[in-house]
């Protein structure tokens, strides 16, 4: 007997949150995500990402050096990364500071504060885990 991995019965009947989502949807034909899981994971995706954004969630702004510090176990060019990467999402914005030496702060914007329901739930999520593992 062999167990079939694949191509496995759909239910007509689905329900449940995810339900309407389209199967065209799912595995889109071209590079740009159309599955609405998959176009949030687009923005969030990579090690460190939803850290960095938990911690614009916290203070709503900060500069490079603050999220340095918040964040000790980035290396500079993961923390350079995850900032432009959240930046080309529209999740954070870039705000160069007059003066010398030149400064940059990043700003929140409404469609990262949009992602706190998300952050909470993968709080809630791991409290859980961590709480019935101790």
């Amino acid at each position: 007997m062999t167990h079939q991995t694949v191509g496995h019965q759909r239910t007509p009947d689905r329900d449940g949150p995810l339900a309407d989502c389209p199967d065209d949807a799912l595995v889109p034909p071209g590079d740009e995500p159309r599955c609405p899981v998959d176009i949030t994971l687009a923005a969030l995706g990579g090690r460190w990402t939803p850290l960095v954004l938990r911690e614009f969630l916290r203070r709503g702004q900060a500069t490079y050096t603050e999220l340095s510090a918040a964040l000790p176990s980035l290396s500079d060019k993961v923390l350079s990364d995850r900032l432009a990467q959240l930046t080309r999402a529209g999740v954070i914005e870039r705000h160069r500071i007059p003066g010398w030496p030149p400064r940059v702060r990043y700003e929140l914007t409404g469609p990262g504060r949009a992602l706190e329901p998300v952050l909470r739930g993968m709080w809630e999520w791991g409290t859980a885990r961590r709480d019935t593992s101790a």
